[in-house]
């Protein structure tokens, strides 16, 4: 068994799929029409084809408790795996994303919590 797609839920997913290619800098898998404005928008990791993110739309009613409750905690629903714990933060904090969490060592991994601008507090991590 492996993971194939995981999903963040995201208000528009045009604005999210440039956001999530031209500032995150993943590439683009799909971004089919489904019909009443929504669409299979998905994006990955460049040079590897096993695990994509579904753009999924917020529109659900189930979706904004959840959303609301996740960010009000401020726990990731997400985790990317980065390089440069020290430089991708601030890569990103550069590009005007609000890190809500400083690089943290955890023994072999160094966190950094972001807020994706997009409604999701996401982690990105690198393992020592």
């Amino acid at each position: 068994m492996g993971i194939n797609l995981a999903s963040v839920f995201v208000d528009d997913q045009a604005d999210a799929l440039r956001f999530s290619t031209d500032t995150l800098g993943f590439e683009r898998r799909s971004d089919i029409p489904l019909g009443s404005g929504r669409r299979w928008s998905t994006v990955g990791t460049a040079g590897q084809t096993a695990v994509e993110l579904l753009l999924e739309p917020s529109s659900p009613p189930a979706v904004r408790p959840f959303r609301d409750a996740v960010a009000t905690d401020g726990t990731p629903t997400t985790l990317f795996a980065v390089d440069d714990a020290p430089a991708d933060p601030e890569r990103l904090v550069a590009a005007g994303i609000t890190c809500t969490q400083p690089p943290t060592e955890f023994e072999d991994v160094t966190t950094t919590v972001f807020d994706d601008t997009r409604g999701n507090p996401i982690s990105i991590a690198e393992e020592d």
